[in-house]
């Protein structure tokens, strides 16, 4: 008996290779067509180029009215930062930058959180806006909530959707990395393992096509994971965030999987001036509550205008 199967363990070894090199050929295969329409997807933004001092931007500008700029998170780019707010061309002048490591927007010397602000703030420059709303998504929370404290005169109102928040206290210990794990961070491997994003993230394996080429949003993704994500644990003194004097919008949902809901609700009471939405579902996009949403941005940003006129 013994001797069968050791005989037989090696076929099964075999069947076994087999199949994985089958599963991986039929990976590669389609991770190629989808990576072609990837690329044709984010030449349709138009994006436009600028070189500014604190570095290269590419950014998309569409609409007409108030500016909001949004602060887009890991795995974003222009493309990810529009279509947050895509649709709403006919109230608001929508400005769509990659922050640095994403898609246009090359690695500069200085990447910090806060040369992420200044270079929003070059960016208002460049395009003669003195103020704009400023809309951090996740990981881009911390680069907006930075640039409310650096530039207050220049932020009309901060609006965090699904966003980092600020600690309440100075943190004993913190990751270092706070991002998806650095194999990941491949097309390959992405595409391969869509299928957990359900389990483990609560999104759609078709999510993965947004995220799409990983090869022009990785050096973004280790930034956010190394150096943004941390950035207001590590240096919590350099947050005070009673000191926003600006109206704040956070918006949330209680089922989401990558930022922790009681989190903000503890952080909430330190912004001097806030409104605070929570869905008891929709994980971290939202789902079902886009309306529900858009609403809540345009009351936000109606009261502050109706005020400021």
């Amino acid at each position: 008996m013994r001797r069968k199967k050791h005989r037989v363990m090696p076929f099964v070894v075999l069947g076994l290779a087999a199949l994985a090199g089958v599963w991986i050929l039929i990976q590669g295969i389609t991770l190629q067509g989808a990576l072609r329409e990837a690329e044709t997807r984010l030449a349709s933004y138009g994006a436009q180029v600028l070189v500014l001092p604190q570095g290269q931007i590419s950014y998309v500008d569409r609409g007409e009215g108030p500016v909001v700029l949004v602060s887009h998170g890991i795995s974003g780019g222009f493309d990810q930062a529009y279509d947050a707010v895509a649709g709403k061309e006919g109230k608001y002048r929508l400005l769509a930058p990659s922050r640095f490591g994403y898609p246009g927007s090359p690695l500069p010397t200085d990447a910090s959180v806060k040369a992420q602000a200044t270079a929003f703030a070059q960016l208002l420059d460049a395009l003669d806006i003195e103020q704009a709303y400023v809309l951090g998504t996740s990981a881009g929370g911390t680069p907006a909530i930075r640039f409310a404290l650096d530039y207050p005169e220049r932020c009309k109102g901060l609006i965090l959707y699904s966003s980092a928040m600020p600690e309440t206290s100075p943190p004993q210990t913190f990751s270092t990395w706070q991002g998806p794990p650095a194999f990941t961070l491949n097309d390959f491997v992405m595409w391969a393992f869509r299928g957990l994003f359900s389990p483990l993230m609560g999104m759609e394996p078709d999510t993965v096509h947004g995220m799409l080429p990983l090869y022009l949003r990785s050096d973004g993704m280790r930034l956010d994971a190394q150096v943004t994500n941390p950035d207001m644990a590590k240096n919590y003194r350099d947050y005070p965030i009673e000191e926003i004097a600006c109206p704040v919008l956070i918006i949330g949902a209680k089922d989401d999987k990558l930022v922790d809901v009681s989190a903000m609700e503890k952080a909430a009471p330190r912004f001097q001036t806030r409104q605070l939405l929570l869905f008891e579902s929709g994980g971290h996009l939202m789902q079902g509550h886009g309306r529900e949403v858009e609403a809540a941005l345009d009351r936000f940003i109606l009261e502050i205008e109706q005020t400021l006129n």
